[in-house]
């Protein structure tokens, strides 16, 4: 049986390796060694509320994983709130995919997004991962752009 249940510190060695791992399976190929900059990044932001994960479990074997930033920009016609979530870290183990394990977790970093306050949520999907997120409602914007600088 799967259980569910929030990240906590002393399991984010194990989160970011899932992490990169999925990364990894995106196509990213940079050669830099990214876990130090994403332990920093999640313990802050674990620690001040504006970074929130949910896990599945299964034996003791986190086996999913799911995360949302919580970020403020002045409010616009579409969030009057300000108050936006973006959606990151969402990967199931390959053994346990097409089990609605990823729509679980989904499920529950929205509600946290609503306990937050936020009036949207944002996600930069895989191919992998559309289907899962506009079987939720989300829908396509395709005036998303970006500067990397």
């Amino acid at each position: 049986m799967i259980e569910y249940r929030k990240l906590i510190t002393k399991e984010l060695d194990t989160f970011i390796d899932m992490r990169i791992h999925q990364l990894r399976e995106e196509g990213a190929t940079e050669d830099i060694d990214l876990k130090p900059a994403l332990y920093d990044y999640y313990a802050k932001h674990m620690s001040d509320g504006t970074f929130v994960s949910w896990l599945a479990i299964d034996k003791q074997k986190i086996i999913g994983t799911s995360g949302i930033s919580f970020v403020e920009k002045p409010p616009y016609f579409g969030c009057v709130s300000g108050k936006m979530g973006l959606l990151s870290s969402m990967f199931t183990d390959e053994n346990y995919r097409r089990k609605g394990i990823a729509k679980q977790l989904l499920s529950k970093v929205v509600d946290e997004a609503r306990k937050y306050g936020c009036g949207t949520i944002q996600i930069t999907a895989s191919d992998i991962g559309v289907m899962l997120y506009t079987d939720f409602g989300f829908l396509k914007n395709g005036k998303f752009m970006q500067l990397k600088l």
